[in-house]
């Protein structure tokens, strides 16, 4: 699928000029969400419109590993019901950000057996929980838009919260707003944790803000980090979505195109064009093969970097 493109020399020493964008399953309605499962060697990711999470392992190839992913009712709900971001936390468990259900759930891989981390800010229900991380010290940072609602940010009968925000949970279980003056979307933290960078997948203002991170968790005065929205004026498709960055720091960005390579300091070093709308990506296997969701697709990349974490 599609092909590599460098603009930077340095982007030669991350990915190598003959690697190959992979398609490892197809058929999928939207794929999001991937996380790398260490213990067991696979890839769990949403497929937001079939309420699915899927399970792909080498050598097995797909299957359904947890349905309904994300919405529990019974009645038709929205175009996008189901799990979208995933991670596995520090105690093993896969927590997800359920569009339907409209909370931060955790589940332990093993056994099942769901419970509720958040579903509310000061008494109203979240729009639709889009992508998450965990900080070191234990805390959830995520994001809430209102993709998944059924009349989006227009939808009056459902949303409770008129902010599109970026939200903590402590350790302790507390929920606070650290922003609310974005559409935000995908999200990570650099390799230190010193910087949160979050993506906005507005056609109008494509953009990744960058913010401090202080000492108790609060986020400092943000700025734009890298600003997309003059490719999607040159005609590439898709926006600054989910974001994983490698031990280096790079930023590895779904965007305009497929996926964006950009250094620390901000500047695009090349991009994996995928051909395809491109929703995150994710590490895996030992770090160095870099997962993507796009569109109907699930495809990996071989790189010569590793994953922070890793």
């Amino acid at each position: 699928m599609g092909q590599i493109i460098p603009l930077d020399p340095k982007f030669d020493q991350l990915i190598d000029k003959d690697a190959k964008i992979e398609i490892l399953a197809d058929g999928f309605s939207w794929s999001e969400g991937p996380v790398w499962v260490k213990t067991g060697n696979y890839l769990l990711f949403s497929d937001i419109p079939a309420n699915t999470i899927f399970k792909w392992k080498e050598g097995e190839g797909i299957s359904e590993f947890l349905k309904p992913s994300g919405y529990t009712g019974k009645m038709p709900y929205s175009r996008e019901p189901g799990s979208n971001g995933l991670i596995i936390n520090k105690q093993g468990e896969l927590v997800a950000c359920e569009h339907g259900d409209r909370r931060i759930s955790a589940m332990p891989l093993a056994l099942g057996g769901k419970r509720t981390l958040a579903d509310n800010y000061k008494g109203r229900r979240f729009n639709s929980p889009n992508d998450i991380i965990q900080r070191s010290n234990g805390d959830y940072y995520f994001t809430d838009p209102a993709y998944g609602l059924p009349g989006r940010e227009n939808d009056s009968s459902l949303r409770e919260n008129r902010i599109l925000g970026v939200y903590r949970i402590s350790k302790e279980g507390t929920v606070s707003l650290l922003i609310e003056n974005l559409t935000p979307n995908g999200l990570a933290f650099s390799p230190d944790e010193k910087i949160l960078y979050v993506g906005q997948s507005d056609s109008k203002k494509a953009i990744i803000m960058s913010y401090p991170v202080n000492a108790d968790g609060t986020l400092a005065a943000g700025k734009i980090f890298f600003d997309a929205t003059p490719m999607i004026e040159k005609g590439l498709k898709g926006a600054p979505d989910g974001m994983k960055v490698d031990a280096k720091g790079n930023l590895f960005t779904t965007g305009p195109g497929g996926i964006l390579v950009i250094s620390p300091a901000g500047k695009l070093l090349g991009r994996l064009e995928t051909t395809q709308p491109t929703a995150n990506c994710a590490w895996g296997d030992d770090g160095s093969s870099l997962y993507i969701t796009a569109n109907s697709f699930l495809c990996r990349v071989k790189t010569k970097t590793k994953g922070a974490g890793f």
